[in-house]
């Protein structure tokens, strides 16, 4: 059935089939099928373009404990998309508008904890089914429009930029006043990310980057210096500093921060780590250190991001840089393929346009 004939049977039917494509287990995708009933309020949208995560990758590759995928599997992957509305019962948005939709689907608000941190709230693609669907059925507040001619391939990842812009509007809240030189550990796509959003929202504050890969530190061209990690003086100090790094290396990133940040220093860590990550604890009480941990995102995040990229329309014209590959998939057989790709990418994303 073709988006134009759906749209105009829409209001016949109380009841449509949707394809959803589950990994069942680690490389194995399975189509299933669900029942979406259009007797209630909703807002059905279709994928168009998708961006893979580490996340997701983890789980397609069986990289999560057993305990882990034993709970979580079987599932839809991917919670990064921008979507097409086809049909919204709230009248908010009209049919062919580009959204993004939040991943994160809170079951109650709390005055004081962020929806991204609740323990009652599911998020997409981490044991409840992500975008990896035909359509996807969710409700108006759980999406942010879009502006017309926007690169909708940057828009397919705008997930991961507001979880950037979460963690510096928590770093905006928790930090002392004195920003005049903020580092950022981590050369890879979350990094670039991070390091790019700073230098919009601190303008005033000097930008240092650290990390491991020349090549990749050369794309920092907005920033006031680059480090490699393996040669980094001893003068070089920071105020603040964002933790970008994750896996095995967090553990010698965090550690080279805590050396090179100043006294009563901010310290974001946003890299994830399977592993416990051991932390010179006398050090973070010498000099006074503060750190916290951000993850996640919910619609406000997503709002400010979309907000933030509108007024600088050149933040998403540098995150055209990031989008390493672009597969376009209408078959088991096209994500199996764009998943090989993106596996052996070592920076940039993998975008999927989705032909369905």
């Amino acid at each position: 059935m073709t988006s134009r004939l759906l749209r105009s049977c829409l209001k016949e039917l109380i009841l449509m089939i949707n394809v959803l494509y589950r990994l069942v287990a680690p490389r194995m995708i399975e189509v299933a099928y669900s029942e979406i009933g259009l007797n209630k309020p909703m807002l059905i949208i279709r994928p168009l373009y998708l961006a893979i995560c580490k996340a997701d990758q983890r789980y397609y590759q069986g990289m999560r404990s057993q305990a882990a995928l034993k709970a979580k599997l079987p599932m839809a992957l991917i919670h990064e998309c921008v979507a097409q509305v086809v049909y919204d019962s709230s009248g908010t948005f009209k049919p062919g508008d580009k959204v993004i939709p939040v991943p994160n689907t809170p079951t109650q608000t709390d005055d004081v904890i962020a929806e991204n941190y609740l323990r009652t709230s599911f998020f997409r693609s981490s044991g409840y089914d992500g975008f990896l669907q035909d359509y996807i059925e969710t409700s108006a507040d759980r999406v942010v429009k879009l502006p017309e001619r926007f690169n909708l391939e940057v828009a397919a990842f705008t997930e991961l930029i507001s979880v950037s812009v979460h963690a510096i509007t928590r770093f905006d809240r928790f930090s002392h006043s004195r920003r005049d030189t903020i580092g950022v550990w981590g050369d890879g796509n979350l990094g670039f990310i991070t390091s790019l959003l700073l230098h919009y929202m601190y303008p005033d504050s000097k930008l240092y980057i650290f990390g491991t890969v020349e090549e990749k530190l050369s794309y920092f061209s907005f920033a006031d210096e680059t480090f490699h990690v393996d040669n980094v003086d001893s003068s070089v100090s920071v105020d603040h500093a964002f933790e970008c790094v994750g896996g095995a290396g967090s553990t010698s990133a965090i550690s080279q921060i805590i050396d090179h940040i100043e006294p009563e220093g901010t310290i974001s860590l946003m890299g994830v780590s399977e592993n416990f990550v051991d932390i010179n604890t006398r050090m973070i009480l010498e000099k006074g250190l503060r750190l916290y941990g951000s993850s996640r995102s919910g619609v406000e995040d997503f709002r400010r991001t979309v907000d933030l990229m509108c007024k600088h329309p050149e933040i998403p014209h540098y995150f055209e840089n990031l989008v390493g590959e672009v597969i376009s998939a209408g078959s088991i057989k096209d994500i199996h393929l764009a998943f090989d790709h993106d596996f052996n990418r070592n920076y940039g994303k993998t975008v999927i346009k989705w032909e369905k």
